[in-house]
């Protein structure tokens, strides 16, 4: 989100929860005056933006699952102190350290979204490891899908988190262009324009694998593809996908 767009949703939240809360306390549900008023406005402003990092995501257009829902649930339950139905305080934030084990349990059983596929021709198993120098490592989100994003050679690395790329909305170079993703649990979702040739090498410890069509589910499955016209062309991609647990799909648009 751009800097104008974040102040103007923070104003637009401050003015909601400040009209929503008077109108609260017009009604008798809460005593609020200008000492406990911030009590109920910020966790209120944790549950807006996880709302919207959540939105975000669903529609493709940056967010976050994992901070989405972390704020959405922090600012719901200093909500619920607030209104004395459960005891919760702001640093009792370190007790919400299982959700890390919740979001690595979803992404064994989470599946993308559903997406047209449009399969191209059959690939065989020959393939190359391509070295290159890494980019990042981290832990979140990590998406590639602005208009005329710009393909680079990659090697992105994360502990656990989403990879979402688009390749049918970036600048493609007229050369053959590697991309390595590797993560320990998290969910990789690639699509890939028809006209553009390219290969996959995808594996994974636990979980399931779909490239165009052909799928593997299970325990330690690899799956490798190439488009017949690959070596023959000038623009191409070079795909490296290794994940320890999640879910790699990977169609044509």
């Amino acid at each position: 989100m751009a800097m104008g767009g974040f102040f103007r949703f923070l104003f637009a939240g401050i003015l909601i929860l400040a009209g929503a809360a008077l109108v609260l306390a017009n009604i008798g549900v809460v005593d609020i005056n200008m000492d406990n008023a911030w009590l109920y406005i910020y966790p209120s402003i944790f549950v807006l933006f996880g709302l919207k990092w959540m939105v975000d995501k669903i529609r493709h257009k940056g967010g976050s699952w994992i901070f989405g829902s972390f704020f959405f649930i922090f600012g719901s339950l200093l909500l619920l102190d607030r209104f004395d139905v459960i005891p919760f305080h702001f640093w009792d934030i370190m007790k919400l350290w299982p959700l890390l084990i919740v979001y690595i349990g979803f992404s064994f059983i989470r599946k993308p979204g559903k997406v047209k596929v449009t399969y191209s021709s059959d690939g065989d198993d020959s393939g190359a490891k391509t070295e290159y120098d890494s980019s990042y490592f981290s832990v979140g989100e990590h998406e590639y899908s602005q208009p005329n994003w710009k393909v680079e050679p990659m090697n992105l690395k994360s502990m656990a988190g989403d990879f979402y790329m688009d390749f049918s909305k970036a600048f493609i170079p007229e050369k053959e262009t590697p991309i390595s993703i590797k993560s320990l649990a998290g969910d990789v979702h690639i699509l890939i324009p028809e006209n553009v040739a390219f290969r996959v090498d995808a594996s994974a410890k636990a979980g399931d694998i779909d490239i165009v069509g052909k799928k593997a589910e299970g325990i330690n499955r690899r799956l490798r593809y190439e488009t017949k016209e690959y070596h023959s062309s000038v623009k191409k991609l070079d795909i490296h996908v290794n994940l320890k647990a999640g879910s790699i799909r990977v169609v044509t648009v």
